[in-house]
């Protein structure tokens, strides 16, 4: 029971962190430094209607509290603008893995990612190291570490 309660606390803060961030905290906690798109400009729907990574088209971009998400298809993008929560990636679209296990914003390979309980994980996958491998290895405890590790970020 106390585990479920931590869950529901963490998740809580983690929510209401991102809720109350100003688009330039959000700029600064979300993976967007490179390309100035999340995801890489990547469609964030995409993974949860075609189960697979798809490029956005810069035509269909949409800018959400600070961040700008591409989408391939109008569709998406209203999906999207509906309830934004239900498709943004987890960790700031950071790598949870590495969110888990050591509580660092590492890159991420836009098409590397795993759906669970409904929510995006995206996942480092390069020099022969697929942290979406590892991740499978030891799901609960890497995702009840990086929920800690990523409330400590949106905290600041």
């Amino acid at each position: 029971m106390k585990k479920i309660i931590s869950s529901i606390i963490i998740f809580l803060v983690v929510v209401t962190g991102l809720q109350a961030q100003s688009p330039e905290i959000r700029k600064k906690q979300f993976n967007v430094e490179k390309s100035r798109l999340a995801i890489g400009g990547y469609d964030p729907v995409a993974y949860f209607t075609s189960n697979k990574a798809m490029e956005g088209k810069k035509e269909i971009s949409l800018a959400y509290e600070g961040i700008t998400y591409r989408f391939a298809t109008i569709k998406n993008k209203d999906a999207f603008n509906v309830n934004p929560a239900k498709y943004e990636p987890q960790y700031g679209g950071w790598c949870a893995y590495a969110m888990g296990a050591k509580g660092e914003k590492v890159e991420v390979d836009p098409e590397t990612f795993k759906i669970v309980n409904g929510k995006l994980y995206l996942f480092y996958n390069k020099y022969f190291n697929n942290t979406l491998k590892s991740w499978n290895e030891d799901e609960t405890h890497l995702k009840a570490n990086a929920d800690q590790h990523w409330a400590k970020f949106v905290q600041k």
